[in-house]
Order: structure tokens, then sequence, then C-alpha cells
């Protein structure tokens, strides 16, 4: 099974002052996975679809400080907070399974909130069984960032990345491809330095060790609590792969496993031996 994650950058309007739909991505994306599936049988090469929320989830959650402690008093007003966050991911998953199903791909959004639970932030319970079942089908599920119940905050927000380190860990799966905004990671931020190389392929987090760090956003954006998670599947044997899923054709040949430009994360005995 592939593990496909797409960046809440890719499928919002990042500059927009509401919550907007990269339309054009979008259609493009499913277009390319609808593609991919004409010669790929879901029910014998599992796919699962976890997104990010953007601009659909992260200004709800910071208003109603999603995640934060706070006292019985504040209680109906969090209820209604979360209740927000949540109905604004969950219809932004929506349009995005219309966009597959229009594609003729069996797309299932299943809302997160109901199947999994949280301690600290952390997954304590996820309904893996209800996911394989989908999968087992023929389904493609659709999973995304969402606002969950916290057995010690009471609710907290569960990422994408989350959610997908999670599945990587307890399910099997050849290989996890993240569609970012950009080519993959760099030794520098390529957007301030003409410089910046490439890293075609990480083995581990002392590979970054010698990069600049108040330089390199592509690291520290949010960039590297990614890595941290994908170098740990790496060492349990899952392949992941960071590319730019603006550039047409990307995410299919991904999928189809050929050699496409982005960032190769593999264990280190894997490298050794070939």
């Amino acid at each position: 099974m592939i593990i496909l994650k797409l960046g809440g950058s890719i499928l919002t309007e990042k500059d927009s002052l509401k919550p907007k739909i990269n339309l054009d991505n979008l259609n493009r994306i499913a277009i390319e996975i609808g593609d991919f599936l004409k010669d790929h049988d879901l029910k014998d090469e599992g796919l699962i679809i976890v997104h990010g929320a953007g601009s659909f989830g992260h200004p709800y959650a910071k208003k109603y400080r999603i995640g934060e402690p706070f006292p019985d008093s504040e209680y109906p007003k969090k209820r209604i907070g979360f209740s927000i966050t949540h109905n604004s991911v969950n219809g932004f998953s929506g349009v995005i399974s219309e966009y597959f199903i229009e594609n003729d791909i069996p797309a299932i959004s299943i809302p997160p909130s109901s199947i999994i639970k949280s301690s600290n932030k952390r997954i304590s319970y996820f309904n893996l069984d209800l996911i394989k079942d989908y999968v087992f089908q023929g389904f493609l599920p659709v999973l995304y960032g969402d606002v969950v119940l916290d057995d010690t905050l009471k609710m907290t927000v569960i990422s994408g990345d989350q959610i997908l380190s999670y599945l990587a860990k307890n399910l099997i799966f050849e290989k996890v491809i993240l569609a970012t905004d950009v080519d993959g990671v760099f030794n520098k931020n390529p957007k301030l330095y003409d410089d910046a190389k490439l890293i075609k392929v990480l083995n581990s987090l002392e590979d970054l060790d010698s990069f600049d760090s108040t330089t390199n956003v592509d690291v520290t954006g949010g960039m590297f609590g990614k890595i941290q998670e994908l170098i740990e599947l790496a060492d349990l044997g899952v392949e992941s792969m960071i590319i730019n899923a603006q550039t047409p054709s990307l995410i299919i040949n991904a999928l189809k496993g050929i050699e496409v430009k982005g960032t190769l994360i593999k264990s280190k005995l894997e490298s050794f031996s070939g």
C-alpha cells in the first residue's frame, strides 16, 4: 500500500484572507490519481490519502486555542470552537473527495474525530480496522488534520502528519509520498539563495547537522518534524519521498515508482546494500 500526503499549502490558497481551495491544483492532482488508478486496482494495491487542513483549519484552531488547557467555565465556548473547526475541515475534505469521485476514484472521506482519540496531543486510539475494511473493499480512504477528544486536554488538534505516521507504523505500507510546495529538502532556503542544493537522499537527522538552521526554512519551518517522523519510518523499512506537487505529473510518476525529482528518505542499511 501507499500513503499519499497532500499538503495544505498545495490544496489551499495561502494568501487568501478567507479559507479558499486551490482548485487548479486539486483538479490536476485528482486527474493524476485517477489516471494512475486506471491501471491499478485499489483492492490489490491499497492507497490512502491524508491531507492537511491549510487555511480551513489553522485559523479556527488558533482562534479558539484548541489544544490549550482551559477551565470548565470556558467549556461552552470551546465546544463551539471545536465544532466550527471540525465543520470547516470536514467540508474541505468533502470537496476534495468530490473531485476524486468525478475522476472515477471511489473516495470516502473519514473524519478523524470519529475514529481517533488522543492523550496529551498524541494518538491513543485509532480505529484501524475500519480503515483496513475500506482498503480491502477497494475504496480510497481520505483522512485529514482534525480536532479530536483528548483524555488530558479534553480536546486538541491532530495533524495530518501525525495521522500519516501512525498509519505507517501500524499498517503495512510500501512507501509514503509527501506532496508539498517545495522540491524537497535543501541545504539552504532556495527562495533566498541561488546556490541552494537539493538533498536527494536522507538517512538520518545527522545529515542535517551541517546546515544553517537560521536560513534553512525548509527544515525549521515545519519540515524538521516531518523528516524526523519519516526517518523513524525508514528505520522500520518504509521509504518516503518528498516532492513538489505543483509540478505536473510528479504525483502520478511517484505513485508508479518512476524516479522523480525530490528527496528520498530511506534507512542507512538500505543505502549500504544498494
